[in-house]
């Protein structure tokens, strides 16, 4: 989500910097799919919206935690890159993902799955103990704002993305390269 301290058109993006998260996120390559001209700034994420507060930035694409709470800053949402990617290819945005080397082999790939989808289902099945854990981590959240955060991010969904989820994950690396933001053309292989 892309988030300003005015109101501004999508279009205006490319004509001011923008404090990103990072040039390796999800985020950062849907924005720049959306608009390959964006002239972009790294920022640690829990400064992005203190920065645009501070007049360092006009605007700031924001994760985790700051999709809930930048308009209790006062800030205005530009862009919903989520919405804007599911009008323009019917997918869901993939927010990331585990990778894992090829060369480990299929012995480990399959070990490492299960210990991580293991790790998610616990979490999943023990929520109200999970999320006690993770209040320690919150940043400004209530337990309510944050069991609604955790849910964006750890649900089905992540336990097995689905044939579109998986379809999603390459058409958005495939357009990342084909933009000319991916160096190397993607080869997506998923381990179940």
């Amino acid at each position: 989500m892309v988030v300003s301290s005015r109101k501004l058109a999508a279009e205006d993006l490319s004509k001011i910097r923008i404090a990103v998260p990072g040039m390796l996120t999800t985020a950062y390559l849907a924005l720049r799919i959306f608009d390959p001209a964006v002239e972009t700034v790294t920022v640690a994420f829990d400064r992005i919206i203190p920065e645009i507060l501070a007049g360092n930035f006009e605007a700031g694409l924001i994760i985790h935690e700051g999709q809930l709470t930048y308009s209790t800053s006062g800030l205005f949402r530009v862009i919903d890159l989520g919405i804007w990617w599911r009008e323009t290819t019917g997918l869901v945005l993939p927010l990331g993902g585990n990778a894992i080397r090829r060369s480990l082999g299929r012995e480990v790939h399959a070990i490492v799955s299960k210990a991580i989808r293991d790790s998610i289902r616990h979490g999943l099945e023990h929520r109200e103990q999970a999320l006690e854990y993770a209040m320690q981590f919150a940043r400004d959240l209530d337990s309510g704002l944050a069991s609604h955060f955790v849910s964006m991010y750890v649900n089905e969904r992540t336990l097995d993305y689905g044939e579109d989820g998986r379809e999603a994950i390459r058409k958005l690396l495939e357009m990342g390269y084909e933009r000319g933001i991916i160096p190397v053309a993607p080869q997506v292989e998923f381990v179940d």
